[in-house]
């Protein structure tokens, strides 16, 4: 990806959720090593199926056997962070197909609103037991529409 092509930040009725870079999250030059970053961008993944769309994500995985894997990442590291920043996470729906979701993330420096990094996700629904992707189910579809008017404009094109 070019400089000039950088990933919009997230959608006003974006899911947020304040994180404090840990020790644990960076190298040691100090500061956060770009793995960690999809860890805590998995984390909020979570924590949006859990609190923002009411589907317990263990559940959703566990019970229900239905994967979620990243199918295509798309990021732009901006600036660093270092241990004891305080960053805000923050996810948007850009697009919801059949069978996938397209998420629009973002990592911000909480005092200075830098932003630290942004990412386009693609997830795909799938069956744990087949590892096929399957439609994404009734109930999750129409929770991420509830939630994300983004989703809903562009769910009916899918």
């Amino acid at each position: 990806m070019t400089a000039s092509a950088r990933l919009d930040p997230p959608a006003a009725g974006a899911f947020r959720r304040d994180y404090r870079i840990r020790f644990s999250d960076c190298d040691p030059a100090g500061i956060v090593f770009y793995p960690q970053y999809f860890v805590m961008l998995n984390g909020l993944v979570e924590d949006w199926f859990d609190l923002a769309l009411g589907l317990p994500y263990r559940q959703v995985i566990g019970a229900r056997r239905i994967g979620l894997p990243s199918v295509r990442l798309e990021v732009d590291f901006e600036a660093v962070s270092r241990h004891g920043d305080d960053v805000e996470l923050a996810l948007s729906v850009e697009r919801l197909g059949r069978a996938s979701i397209t998420l629009g993330h973002a990592i911000t420096g909480a005092r200075d609103g830098m932003r630290r990094m942004a990412m386009r996700q693609v997830l795909v629904a799938t069956s744990l037991d087949t590892h096929r992707a399957i439609e994404i189910p009734a109930d999750i579809r129409e929770a991420i529409v509830r939630r994300a008017p983004v989703a809903a404009a562009h769910a009916a094109a899918a």
